[in-house]
């Protein structure tokens, strides 16, 4: 018990001391998101994020539409569940095929993104741009 409450304080004290920085200090928009959708998302998930992309016939379960995540969560846009999703950390409830692990998504400078809850977390910056496009593609009842 001892130990994990260590692992968890020295998890803690990494996360804090890590100071969010980026390249330029400005924040990664929709535009960046979509230049990194078409290269690592669209081949499934289609260049229209429909579930309609050219690897998606070739799934026996068609991978989702993400133009409909906010519309599946009661019109709520889920920040951090999906980062959950994108940089692994929730895939293993994901019904169907697996999604690839995108590394490289999480290599790089840092920059802060709340998700929700009022705290800024220091998250790379190639996954909050791909958060920020799949927020601004959300369809509307």
């Amino acid at each position: 018990m001892f130990a994990r409450i260590s692992f968890l304080a020295a998890g803690l004290a990494a996360l804090a001391a890590c100071q969010p920085t980026s390249s330029d200090g400005t924040m990664p928009g929709p535009a960046d998101g979509r230049a990194l959708f078409m290269d690592n998302c669209a081949v499934c998930h289609g260049a229209d994020a429909k579930g309609d992309g050219p690897m998606a016939r070739a799934m026996a379960k068609a991978p989702p539409n993400l133009t409909l995540i906010a519309v599946r969560n009661g019109d709520r846009f889920p920040r951090a569940r999906v980062l959950s999703t994108i940089d692994g950390y929730a895939r293993s409830d994901l019904d169907g095929p697996n999604m690839p692990e995108f590394g490289e998504l999480l290599r790089g400078d840092l920059v802060p993104v709340d998700t929700g809850d009022g705290i800024a977390t220091p998250t790379p910056r190639k996954l909050v741009a791909l958060l920020e496009y799949l927020e601004s593609i959300q369809a509307t009842r």
